[in-house]
C-alpha cells in the first residue's frame, strides 16, 4: 500500500489525540462503551470543563462523535474500527530508552 499525505495526516491526528493521557483514557473508556460527559468526568476524575475540552479535541480529530439524546449528549468512537486499533495498540509492548527523552513529561515527547 502506498503511503499518502492523507495517511500521514490521519496518523498525526490519531497520535495527537493519544499524546495526552486524559484523551487516551477517554478513548479507552469509549472503546468499552458509549458514555455521557458527566459519567466520563466522574470515571476519569477530571472536571467537566477539562473533559469538554478534550472531547472537543477528539471530535476535531474525527475520532469521537456526539450523539444528541434529548437534553443530553452521548459520546462514542466515530468508527468501530477505532476500538480494534486501540486494542492492538494496548497489546503492543514497546521497548524504550528513558534516557532518550528524559524530559518527556514536561515536553510531551516520546
Amino acid at each position: 500500500m502506498l503511503t499518502t499525505a492523507t495517511h500521514a495526516e490521519a496518523l498525526a491526528r490519531f497520535g495527537h489525540a493519544l499524546s495526552d493521557p486524559t484523551r487516551s483514557r477517554i478513548m479507552l473508556a469509549l472503546r468499552e462503551a458509549p458514555a455521557y460527559p458527566a459519567d466520563l468526568a466522574a470515571t476519569l476524575g477530571v472536571s467537566r470543563t477539562n473533559l469538554s475540552n478534550h472531547l472537543a479535541c477528539l471530535r476535531g480529530c474525527g475520532l469521537v462523535v456526539a450523539m444528541p439524546e434529548g437534553r443530553r449528549t452521548r459520546y462514542e468512537l466515530a468508527d468501530p474500527r477505532l476500538a480494534h486499533a486501540l486494542d492492538d495498540l494496548v497489546r503492543l509492548v514497546l521497548v524504550t530508552d528513558p534516557a532518550a527523552c528524559p524530559d518527556a513529561a514536561t515536553r510531551g515527547c516520546c
